[in-house]
C-alpha cells in the first residue's frame, strides 16, 4: 500500500513538471512525512522540493542576507546578499543556525540576531525561498561548545543526568521555530538538519563520542520531542559528512520513519580534482540510498576551503554535482575574506560564477519563485 501511494504521488509530480502555470495543485494526502501531524504547508514544501529536484539544482547559502564580505544587514541593507551582488539573483535555499537559542541568548553562535533571523526567514518565504536550519547546540554535559567532544548523548536521554536541561533546551528551540509565521499566522515550513556530520569526530554527538545506536536514539528522540512541543512545520534532514566508505552512510541512519530528506556534507579539503571525484562518489552512494528508501537528496553543506581557482565553479564544482540528482547545494557562510565559502564581488572566481549561474539546471530564487503550490483534494 505504501509503495502504491508513493508511486501515485511521484507520477503526479512527473505530470505537473510540464505545467506552464505558476500554481500547482498537490494531492497532499499522499505525502507521508516523519511528522505524522505535519501541517499542510509542510507537506507542500516537501512537494515543492520534489518538484524542483526534477527541474535542476537549487543554489543555497548559509546566513546569506545577514552579512557578507564587508557588510551586515541594516536599515540600508535590509535584504542583500553577496550572491545577489554578483549575479543579481538570491540563493533559492537559505540556511540559518540556531546555536545558543538553548541558552536564551539574543544572538546565535555566529552573532546573528534571532530577531533578524526570524525577519529574514519570513521575508525569504514571501519571496519563495526554501529555508534550512541547523543547531550547533552546546555540550549539555560539559558546558562547552558543539565541538567539545565530552560524551553527552547518554546524559540527555530518558533518565539521564541532563534530561531536564535538554528538554528545556528543545522547548526553547521549539518556541522560536513556532514563532516564525507567515502573514496568515501559519508556521512557515522549514527543513531541519538535525545533528549533522555524525560520522565525524568533531561534535559531541559524533562518532568519537557516541555509538551509532546512541546516535539513532538521539535523533529519534529529538523528532519526538519537537512533536511533543507542538512543532509540526519541519521536514527532517539526515546529513553525514564525507564518507570513509559506502557503508558508513547507513551506519547512523535513524530510519525512514524519522527522515524526510537525505543529505551529505562535503568540503573541498583534498584539492580540486579530489573534491570533484569525491562529490560524484559520495553523492552516488546517497542517490542509491535515496532510490531504495524513496527519499529526495541534497548536498546540504559544502564549500571550498582553499579558494583561488578562477574556474572553480564551472570546472570543479559543476562536474561534481551535475546529474547527481541533488535537490540543492548549500554553501557555507561568507564570514570574512579569510573565511568564506560562497561568492562575492571581485572574488577571483566571480566571473566564472556568472557562467556557472547561467547553466540551465542551476536554479536561484528568481528561477523558482514563479511556482506556488496548493493542496488538491482528489487525484483525477
Amino acid at each position: 500500500m505504501i509503495k502504491t501511494v508513493h508511486f501515485v504521488y511521484f507520477v503526479f509530480i512527473a505530470l505537473i513538471l510540464t505545467s506552464c502555470g505558476s500554481s500547482l495543485s498537490i494531492p497532499i494526502q499522499n505525502i507521508s512525512l516523519a511528522d505524522s501531524q505535519a501541517s499542510v504547508q509542510t507537506k507542500l514544501l516537501k512537494a515543492k522540493i520534489d518538484f524542483l529536484a526534477k527541474k535542476g539544482i537549487s543554489i543555497g547559502q548559509q546566513d546569506p542576507t545577514a552579512y557578507g564580505i564587508g557588510w551586515k544587514a541594516s536599515s540600508q541593507n535590509k535584504y542583500r546578499s553577496d550572491m545577489h551582488d554578483v549575479i543579481g539573483k538570491y540563493p533559492a535555499v537559505q540556511g540559518w543556525d540556531l546555536g545558543h537559542i538553548e541558552l536564551g541568548h539574543d544572538i546565535n553562535l555566529d552573532t546573528v540576531s534571532f530577531n533578524l533571523m526570524r525577519h529574514q526567514i519570513i521575508e525569504a518565504h514571501k519571496r519563495g525561498a526554501i529555508t534550512t536550519l541547523s543547531w550547533h547546540l552546546d555540550n549539555p554535559q560539559s558546558g562547552g561548545s558543539s565541538w567539545d567532544t565530552t560524551a553527552a548523548v547518554k546524559t540527555i536521554m530518558k533518565e539521564g543526568l541532563n534530561r531536564s536541561k535538554y528538554i528545556d533546551w528543545v522547548s526553547k528551540l521549539a518556541d522560536f521555530i513556532k514563532s516564525i509565521k507567515d502573514e496568515k499566522g501559519n508556521a512557515i515550513p522549514l527543513v531541519f538538519r538535525a545533528y549533522h556530520e555524525m560520522n565525524g569526530g568533531w561534535f559531541w554527538w559524533g562518532a568519537a563520542s557516541c555509538t551509532p545506536e546512541e546516535y539513532k536514539a538521539l535523533y529519534r528522540d529529538f523528532v519526538q520531542l519537537l512533536g511533543d512541543n507542538d512543532v509540526h512545520n519541519l521536514l527532517y534532514a539526515y546529513s553525514p559528512n564525507t564518507l570513509n566508505n559506502p557503508q558508513e552512510y547507513e551506519r547512523f541512519y535513524p530510519g525512514d520513519a524519522f527522515v524526510d530528506i537525505l543529505g551529505m556534507d562535503i568540503y573541498n579539503h583534498g584539492g580540486d580534482a579530489g573534491f570533484a571525484k569525491k562529490l560524484q562518489q559520495d553523492l552516488s552512494v546517497v542517490r542509491q540510498f535515496a532510490e531504495t528508501h524513496n527519499k529526495v537528496l541534497a548536498l546540504t553543506e559544502t564549500g571550498n576551503v582553499a579558494p583561488g581557482n578562477p574556474k572553480w565553479w564551472t570546472q570543479i564544482l559543476y562536474p561534481g554535482i551535475k546529474d547527481t540528482g541533488i535537490a540543492w547545494v548549500l554553501f557555507w557562510r561568507n564570514a570574512r575574506k579569510d573565511h568564506y565559502f560562497g561568492i562575492y564581488p571581485k572574488e577571483a572566481s566571480a566571473t566564472d560564477f556568472k557562467a556557472f549561474a547561467k547553466r540551465e539546471d542551476i536554479l536561484f530564487l528568481e528561477d523558482i519563485d514563479r511556482y506556488s503550490f496548493k493542496p488538491k483534494n482528489k487525484i483525477y
